[in-house]
């Protein structure tokens, strides 16, 4: 990798840092927003829904945004205004204010999500774009890693959860810089077809939902993304509540397991070269079903180690998941991966919101039993409708490989 190549693919490592980081930094800080806007854990959790929503709602527009105005000015327009959204939300007035900015966050999020690959892929070709994906993957299981547990380390340590959004500001604009001196690979679709981009690119999705296998694997990515997403937003309450009465900085801890997913991720895929996508992604999800069960134990150690075998299991399907669809979908395959991301993050809003009634109303063992439910039905979704690719499909399976 030559050194121009290697700045580039630092920077926008670092920018999937940044944004996932953005994403997740106030799972540690929930039972701290409680105590200080006087609001319930589901209330607090719309802090996360918000961000996941609005990212569902928006990253299928940035592929044609991307088109039209290149893609190197979307990211470095996007990180930038997301990095005044990250600081304004450190002086929110009020819940709604910040649930609000949150929000705005997660409009921005994707202007790096969704554009990066195909940024990298545009300016590499086919040329190693499967080694620099995998750095640009690494960076944003990185970046949920940072954004879960510095956020708790900062609010203690500057005895304020305002901080934290200081601290991952700065960072945003520090990566927002550094896509700024990137080059433009791409030549941006002329003006007047903004239109009739978007009019095609949805008219491709609409046609996915029709096929079982590809409905199949979306809703396998809105099942674990629910229950994943479930256990680390209402794991503080457990965790600051008696008996275990930990502190933020203490709970922020329990968020290093999903360090996993750095290493379970790539070794799935490798995996998936001898062992069925259907049967991979049935098997991790089942694994995170073992790793809720080990967290109802009244153990710390249990709890932390369902914390590690739930991610072991998520990273194992969500790694198999959209390589199965880029398989299962004949055409449109963007169209197609656009679309899961959208049923992805669609499972995140609910995950993020119902297990917190639930746990209103009968404790850590509600957001067990919502989010069992959950991979429950991914389970049975991946071994019912997620068929092995056909004949002809094996031969592009191959190849994928």
């Amino acid at each position: 990798m030559v050194t121009g190549e290697r700045r580039i693919i630092t920077a926008v490592a670092l920018a999937a840092v940044a944004v996932f980081a953005d994403m997740y930094l106030t799972q540690p800080l929930l039972p701290a927003l409680s105590r200080e806007y006087g609001v319930s854990a589901a209330k607090a959790g719309t802090t996360i829904s918000s961000v996941v929503l609005a990212i569902a709602l928006t990253s299928s527009a940035y592929g044609p945004i991307g088109d039209f105005f290149g893609r190197k000015t979307t990211m470095f327009v996007g990180s930038t205004l997301l990095a005044l959204a990250t600081l304004g939300c450190a002086f929110a007035p009020s819940f709604p204010v910040l649930v609000i900015l949150r929000g705005v966050q997660g409009l921005l999020v994707p202007s790096v999500s969704a554009v990066a690959i195909a940024y990298l892929g545009e300016l590499r070709g086919a040329r190693g774009i499967g080694t620099v994906v995998g750095v640009y993957i690494g960076a944003s299981v990185a970046g949920g890693l940072l954004g879960r547990v510095v956020s708790g380390l900062i609010a203690d340590w500057s005895s304020s959860w305002r901080g934290s959004f200081v601290a991952f500001a700065l960072l945003t604009l520090a990566a927002a810089l550094g896509l700024r001196t990137l080059p433009q690979p791409h030549v941006a679709v002329r003006e007047g077809r903004i239109a009739s981009a978007f009019a095609g690119a949805y008219r491709e999705m609409g046609a996915h939902l029709f096929d079982s296998r590809l409905l199949g694997a979306f809703v396998v990515g809105a099942s674990l993304f629910f229950g994943f997403i479930g256990v680390f937003t209402y794991l503080p309450y457990l965790l600051s509540g008696m008996p275990y009465a930990l502190s933020t900085g203490e709970i922020a801890w329990f968020y290093a397991s999903y360090v996993a997913g750095i290493f379970t991720a790539p070794a799935a895929g490798r995996l998936s070269q001898r062992v069925s996508r259907r049967l991979l992604m049935a098997g991790g999800l089942a694994v995170a079903l073992a790793g809720l069960a080990l967290t109802a134990l009244p153990s710390l150690g249990a709890i932390f180690a369902g914390t590690l075998v739930l991610c072991v299991g998520m990273f194992t399907a969500q790694a198999i998941a959209p390589a199965y669809v880029n398989v299962a979908a004949r055409t449109a395959k963007g169209g197609a991966n656009a679309l899961y991301q959208v049923f992805y993050y669609v499972g995140a809003v609910l995950g993020s919101t119902l297990p917190g009634v639930a746990f209103e109303r009968a404790g850590w063992n509600g957001v067990l039993w919502t989010c069992g439910a959950s991979l429950a039905l991914g389970t049975f979704v991946s071994l019912a409708f997620c068929q092995d690719p056909a004949t002809g499909d094996a031969r592009e399976l191959a190849t994928s490989r």
